[in-house]
């Protein structure tokens, strides 16, 4: 019977422990290779290839490989190489022992010296026991850089006239490299460099192994030897290249430089002139320069206006000066020339003048504002109208106001200001309040800088009902400085009845803080018809030092009810002085002395220089205080003085 293969029946069935023994040993083995094979010893890299594709020779590219240690046990690097031209590696220092699950990063590098497809290899050596090397296929792509080539490296143009051009020599400029050649500027350059002119079919680039040709002329602006360089800026090693260029002037000539070669004006506003702007004729020849004529010429020549300093010769090496305006008078672009006729080679020579009239354009919508019917006395609600600059500069306001039969009827306000922007506007807000009933009419009146000023938008209403509406004129009342106790000269206010019905009046009476120094008269009595006026006199009577307000106050059956006047005034201890003129010849003027005494002295002279008239305030004189007073009579030499007159005496009161 055979023996059952399971651990707990070894007792009752001897074979089975030996037979037990035997399968777990076969399976631990079996278990210890897969361990060893798979799992003990384990490296992995990142990537089984790097490609660096396409590297322009001269430049380098870096990619990294990281090992890891996936096995059991530590693993030991001990080397790490790479085949291939231009491929180089780093990384850490070997050998190097990985524990499990360890990494280490090698950095390969790609830097071609040459143009061409490269491959190579990255051989890496461990201890394990069945993969002992670990290869990466490497590949890259080396570009060639662009180079630039020249020829011939340098032009001679040997002898030429002043101010005449040479025949073109031609040098060609060839990418013989693997990339697009970049060219960033082909320029003149050196002492003479504005003796030489080029053209060139190169532009901004040139192709690998292509070229484009760079074709220079020689002007001599003087005798003897002159030279210049072309200079090619790129992105070819060597950069910038230069082509030498030389030549020799020979002869006597007068040439002419302008600088600028164009003057351009920009926006001005018709019928202004800019400010003048200068440009500068130069004689860069070696004989002297004579000038036949200097002109404006072209489409809007009179809108330019040129002064200079050169007359009818400028010397070799000498400069004289132009300066020109600009006084548009249409809107829109405008153009002219500056010629100079002269015996230079080139003439005439020519500098473009350009310029743009800007106008401002007022539109006003609505052009008419209608009220319809509104009780006499009463205000509409407003209307409001735009005023807008359709034109191309700022429109300037002069004024902006109500003119017409009844413009008193109608009120403004707006948001315009004393300017608007071209291609801006604001808005002007009206209000009708009818002083009397019937057809009422009157005009916005707008005064600018724009063609058709003023503008004008016309208004109308009607006035219904009846009713009473004053009118007062003026509106306040200022009696300045009056001595305390001395009433002023009267000063009136016409109270007018601009309705179409009876003004009742219930009062009219002086208020406020100082009412009581304010005294008034009237003609108005209780009614005033309408239409009519009366007249109110109002007199200022200062009880006290120092300013004092009051006001006059009626009462009535009119809109606005208590209409009001406002009274000021200011208290003074002031001496008012006044004497009768001298019949003496020769009199010019009067002094006034004052003294303390009675009888004198009067040591203080009040006035500087001699009183032309008969009257003199003496506003220094204090509160409390008695002064005494003469004058004198002052002869033309200014100096002879008549004796004094009677005395006269004023007590100060104390406030």
């Amino acid at each position: 019977m055979p023996c059952p293969c399971h651990l707990e029946n070894r007792r009752k069935y001897p074979c089975a422990g030996r037979s037990a023994q035997l399968v777990l040993s076969v399976f631990l083995f079996i278990v210890a290779l897969g361990l060893t094979k798979d799992a003990v010893a384990r490296i992995d890299t990142s990537s089984d290839s790097l490609s660096f594709g396409s590297v322009t020779a001269g430049t380098s590219l870096t990619q990294g490989v990281t090992l890891t240690n996936t096995g059991f046990r530590p693993e030991t690097v001990s080397q790490a190489t790479v085949t291939g031209a231009g491929f180089s590696i780093s990384g850490p220092v070997l050998p190097l022992t990985l524990n499990r699950f360890d990494n280490a990063t090698f950095n390969v590098e790609f830097a071609p010296a040459v143009g061409g497809s490269v491959t190579g290899t990255l051989s890496i050596v461990t201890n394990t026991w069945w993969n002992s090397t670990i290869s990466i296929s490497l590949s890259g792509t080396g570009v060639a850089q662009p180079t630039a080539n020249l020829s011939p490296p340098s032009m001679t143009f040997a002898s030429q006239a002043l101010g005449s051009t040479s025949s073109a020599q031609a040098a060609t400029l060839t990418n013989s490299g693997g990339t697009t050649l970049n060219i960033t500027s082909i320029a003149l350059t050196g002492a003479n460099a504005s003796d030489f002119a080029q053209t060139n079919t190169c532009g901004g680039s040139v192709a690998g192994g292509a070229n484009c040709t760079i074709s220079v002329t020689f002007t001599p602006a003087a005798s003897g030897s002159r030279t210049a360089s072309v200079s090619i800026t790129d992105n070819a090693s060597g950069s910038p290249q230069t082509v030498s260029l030389s030549g020799t002037g020979t002869g006597t000539a007068t040439l002419v430089s302008l600088s600028p070669t164009s003057l351009a004006f920009g926006n001005q506003s018709l019928g202004t002139t800019s400010a003048a702007q200068a440009l500068t004729l130069s004689n860069t020849g070696n004989a002297a320069l004579s000038i036949t004529s200097l002109a404006l010429t072209g489409s809007n020549a009179s809108d330019f206006a040129q002064t200079n300093t050169c007359g009818s010769s400028v010397a070799a090496g000498a400069n004289c000066t132009i300066a020109v305006m600009f006084t548009p008078s249409v809107t829109g672009t405008e153009a002219a020339s500056l010629s100079i006729a002269d015996n230079a080679t080139a003439s005439p020579q020519t500098v473009s003048l350009s310029g743009t009239g800007t106008a401002a354009l007022v539109s006003l919508s609505p052009t008419s504002l209608a009220f319809g019917n509104q009780s006499v006395g009463t205000t509409s609600a407003a209307q409001t109208l735009t005023l807008s600059n359709t034109g191309s500069a700022a429109l300037s306001i002069t004024s902006l106001a109500l003119t017409g039969t009844n413009a008193s009827d109608f009120a403004q306000t707006n948001t315009c200001g004393s300017s608007v922007a071209a291609s801006a506007n604001c808005t002007i807000s009206v209000t009708f309040t009818p002083a009397a009933s019937g057809s009422r009419t009157a005009s916005v009146s707008i005064t600018d800088n724009a063609s058709g000023s003023p503008q004008t938008v016309s208004l109308s209403g009607t006035g219904t009902g009846t009713a009473a509406l004053v009118s007062l004129s003026p509106t306040s009342l200022a009696f300045g400085n009056q001595a305390v106790d001395m009433t002023s000269t009267a000063q009136t206010v016409t109270l007018s009845n601009t309705g179409n019905a009876a003004l009742s009046i219930t009062s009219l009476a002086l208020t406020g803080t100082n009412a009581s120094d304010f005294d008034e008269s009237d003609t108005c009595g209780s009614s005033l018809a309408a239409g009519a006026n009366c007249t109110i006199a109002v007199m200022f009577t200062p009880s006290v030092t120092g300013t004092e307000a009051a006001s006059v106050s009626i009462s009535d059956n009119a809109s606005g009810s208590p209409q009001t006047v406002s009274l000021s005034g200011a208290g003074t201890h002031d001496v008012i002085l006044s004497w009768t003129a001298s019949t003496t010849p020769g009199v010019v003027g009067y002094n006034v002395y004052r003294g303390t005494t009675s009888g004198g002295p009067y040591p203080t002279e009040l006035n500087s220089s001699p009183i032309n008239g008969t009257t003199y305030t003496d506003a220094t004189a204090q509160a409390g205080q008695t002064y005494y007073y003469v004058v004198t009579a002052v002869a033309s030499d200014d100096v002879t003085q008549s004796a004094d007159s009677n005395q006269v005496s004023a007590t100060v009161l104390s406030p």
